[in-house]
């Protein structure tokens, strides 16, 4: 198995930085092979000025040959940093990720189906506030509603599996005392990544939406918002 693990923050001595090199590790000691691109050091171009690129295609096929994609940033203004959104815009391009043509049907594969298709995908998060503004009735929102148009706007879009974040609250104040917990608990998390369900996001089909792309009257009947587009527990 071979992951590639992403990871946006500045300062290679922040609290990221350390659970990216210990995640990374800790999937090595499981048998993965995991390439990384840590945009900072790489001093990655975000910004999309035509297609294509050298860059580009180094980290398109890091890609290709993941099972396993990680991408882990701070919460930013309820997103991720620029320069990830910036990775995303350049890597993730039209006939690669996405518009990549069903030859059966003539449609674009998306939504559960795509360029990305057959890989999983797991946020890591962290975030200063407190665990309970990030949950369902957070003053932030759950934070699978914060990260929508990743997780389903992106992730799934493109045919990935996306797994429920991975979120590490009150990041500022996890010193040496604490470490260890968000250690173990980001190592209890690695360990089943391989098998855990994913977020069940409904596929773009016919049994579940109409031709306007919004969802048939029968389905989550009584629902609405981001949770009417998940298959029900």
């Amino acid at each position: 198995m071979r992951a590639l693990w992403v990871v946006a923050h500045p300062d290679e001595g922040s609290l990221n930085h350390h659970l990216y090199r210990f995640g990374s590790d800790q999937l090595r000691t499981r048998g993965w092979d995991v390439d990384s691109s840590d945009l900072y050091a790489m001093d990655w171009d975000p910004i999309l000025r035509k297609e294509g690129g050298a860059d580009v295609a180094v980290e398109q096929r890091k890609l290709r040959d993941a099972d396993l994609v990680v991408l882990q940033f701070p919460l930013w203004w309820y997103g991720m940093p620029a320069i990830m959104k910036g990775w995303v815009d350049r890597v993730f391009e039209r006939g690669f990720a996405y518009d990549v043509i069903d030859p059966d049907t003539g449609r674009a594969r998306k939504y559960g189906d795509g360029g990305l298709v057959g890989r999983r995908a797991l946020t890591i998060v962290t975030a200063g506030d407190r665990p309970g503004s990030l949950g369902p009735r957070g003053i932030s929102g759950d934070v699978e509603d914060v990260l929508w148009t990743t997780l389903h706007g992106t992730l799934w879009y493109t045919g990935m599996q996306a797994l429920r974040p991975h979120l590490i609250t009150r990041a500022r104040d996890v010193d040496d005392t604490t470490v260890g917990d968000v250690e173990q608990q980001l190592a209890d998390r690695l360990a089943g990544v391989a098998d855990e369900p994913p977020i069940p996001y409904l596929p773009l089909d016919e049994r579940y939406y109409d031709h306007s792309i919004r969802l048939c009257p029968e389905v989550s009947a009584g629902a609405s918002g981001n949770a009417a587009h998940r298959f029900s527990d």
